[in-house]
């Protein structure tokens, strides 16, 4: 087997490769297989040839590569890559969540609402019908109860029938679908304001929560606490592993190969370093998410109170005076039931991603890094970084390369920092050391991207060379494809060449093209008002209505047959007779002229003889 191209090379390994795990009984997503295909090819030790086309024999080896590497039970490497694929498969952000759930909503929705415009109601059995269906679609929009609630569904139909009642309908179905629609729009905001009010007022003077008045949202307030909770265990967690490691690789040497213990701890600091990135991505939302509650909690306990106050000792109101805030009160709940969706989404990833860092914990136990760490100092990375703020770089003196500082730096939270803020000098230095970088010390701007340190000698030492370190870091990431995303060198997993393919000024972490299919779809009718009622597709129908309109019946109708026009199509020819037509004028007038006459002698006989001329014509008088 000859390679090809590199696209295609690799489509046909990761086809192989899946197709040969799921016959030895592991299948797998193609999204991991096609992932550890790509950090087989590009980590130098499997033996991929530079020159010349792979052989069978090549190929196979790198299959059984793949496969020894997919089918491990006790990997490390393997756990952080699958916790990376799986953190970018189902983590989205605040707006795309949304707008997937509005579509979700919407798909849901969009069935049963057809169903309720489509429908007309003859008999009290389809009547009633139609009724149960606009309460579940009720039920289904507002999110407040499932329709096989018999309690939510009995609270939804009281409330309806209190604005809307089952003799509504008659007026409801001679409607345009469009108006339905509206109707139903408003009919779903005002029940689930009722709903809500009706629940509120039960507390009897408490302080609401609006989690207490709907079951099933009582934790989530919590979720924020128990992603924070988590969070400062495994940060805990990554600076023993940091403390160790940093105690085994002292100086500039790198571990011995032979010395599987330090392997294997730097394979648990990129394990557990990766979780605690996800973490801290899932806490800002969750804490995002908690603000915009207390905002919307704030917003709809004025709403409430001014509905009590409206309603209390009354047994009716003008709808004009509650109905507007009863949907203001469902907005507030559509807001909160998306805030609510959202951490209920955060929190099911944090409790997936606990499976992917099981076996680092079995590898090293509690115990077991306390008997290796013995007496050995454990620093946060806040006191790390207080230790090296002390030693700062001198911009003026740092010439010819560019140094920043954060007090000079404009807007300088949001400046992306290379290897996510990691000190890559430390990385290539200390075996896959990593340490995070302060800023304080000095940022390095080298062809406009920008490296953080965690000390001044480690800066200074990174500066003299930096094109080579940096190549020395994308090294190490083929070695260690966890890095590629966990230093952000990029995206998502590269698409490579082998490396004989590559040109000399690519780099091997490249982003691949990203495509993406689009479609577009037109309404016949957009607009229902705008149908053309008259129109008419029959052309019978038409020609029928021609004939009417040009009343042809008091007319008459010629058709001539001809040798010529035999068996060919008839030809009719319809024509108005024609007329004699006569003028009379009052008098009859003429004119005569005299005939003229004239003689002329002398012609014959003699050439140059006189020529006599004689008029002998007549007068008409005469």
């Amino acid at each position: 087997m000859s390679r090809g191209p590199p696209e295609r090379l690799m489509r046909e390994l990761e086809g192989e490769v899946t197709r040969l795990c799921a016959a030895r009984g592991h299948a797998l997503p193609d999204t991991t297989v096609a992932c550890m295909v790509k950090s087989v090819l590009l980590d130098p030790r499997n033996g991929c040839p530079t020159d010349g086309p792979l052989t069978t024999k090549d190929v196979e080896e790198l299959q059984e590569r793949c496969l020894h590497e997919l089918r491990e039970e006790c990997s490390l490497t393997l756990d952080t890559i699958k916790m990376q694929l799986y953190f970018n498969v189902n983590y989205t952000s605040r707006p795309e969540f949304l707008d997937r759930m509005q579509q979700e909503t919407e798909r849901k929705l969009s069935p049963l609402r057809t169903e309720i415009t489509d429908t007309w109601g003859k008999t009290s059995k389809e009547l009633n019908d139609l009724y149960r269906k606009i309460i579940t679609y009720i039920l289904l929009s507002s999110g407040m109860g499932s329709p096989t609630d018999v309690k939510a569904e009995g609270e939804a139909a009281a409330a309806l029938r209190s604005i809307f009642p089952l003799t509504g309908l008659v007026g409801f179905m001679v409607l345009l679908n469009r108006d339905k629609e509206l109707q139903l729009h408003e009919l779903d905001s005002i029940v689930t304001g009722i709903r809500l009010f009706n629940s509120a007022r039960r507390k009897r003077g408490e302080e609401v929560n609006v989690w207490n008045l709907v079951p099933g949202h009582e934790d989530l307030p919590l979720i924020s606490k128990e992603i924070e909770s988590e969070l400062t265990a495994f940060q805990c967690l990554v600076w023993r592993y940091t403390a160790l490691l940093e105690k085994l690789t002292v100086g500039d040497s790198l571990p011995g190969e032979c010395d599987v213990s330090i392997v294997l701890l730097k394979l648990a600091l990129y394990n557990v370093r990766q979780h605690e990135a996800f973490l801290k991505r899932l806490l800002v939302e969750a804490h995002l998410c908690c603000k915009h509650i207390e905002t919307l909690q704030t917003q709809f306990l004025p709403h409430v109170n001014f509905l009590k106050a409206a309603t209390k000792s009354k047994s009716a109101v003008y709808t004009e005076e509650v109905f507007p805030w009863f949907k203001v009160l469902s907005k507030v709940w559509s807001g909160l039931h998306s805030e609510a969706e959202r951490l209920d989404s955060l929190n099911n990833i944090r409790l997936n991603l606990q499976s992917f860092i099981a076996y680092q914990d079995k590898v090293f136990s509690e115990a077991h890094l306390d008997g290796l760490l013995e007496a050995s100092e454990v620093k946060t990375d806040e006191q790390r970084m207080a230790q090296s703020s002390d030693e700062r770089i001198v911009p003026a003196e740092m010439k010819p390369q560019e140094w920043l500082l954060p007090e000079t730096m404009a807007l300088f939270n949001e400046v992306q920092l290379q290897f996510n803020g990691a000190c890559g000098y430390t990385l290539v230095k200390r075996g896959g050391l990593l340490l995070p970088g302060n800023p304080h010390i000095g940022v390095l701007k080298h062809k406009d991207k920008f490296y953080v340190f965690s000390s001044k000698d480690a800066a200074m030492k990174f500066a003299k060379s930096p094109d080579d370190f940096i190549a020395e870091v994308e090294e190490k990431a083929k070695l260690s494809p966890e890095l590629i995303q966990l230093l952000n060198l990029s995206q998502q997993p590269p698409w490579v060449s082998p490396y004989s393919e590559m040109q000399p000024e690519e780099s091997v972490l490249m982003k691949p093209t990203i495509t993406r299919e689009s479609c577009t779809q037109t309404d016949i009718h957009p607009i229902e008002t705008n149908i053309v009622k008259s129109y008419e597709w029959n052309e019978w129908e038409l020609r029928r209505k021609a004939i009417k309109l040009a009343n042809i019946r008091v007319k008459m109708t010629h058709s001539t047959q001809t040798d010529r026009s035999y068996m060919r199509r008839e030809n009719d020819t319809q024509t108005w007779l024609p007329k004699d037509a006569a003028c009379q004028t009052k008098r009859d007038g003429e004119t005569t002229m005299p005939k003229p006459l004239v003689y002329v002698s002398g012609l014959r006989g003699r050439r140059e003889g006189p020529v006599v001329k004689t008029d002998l014509t007549r007068s008409i008088d005469e």
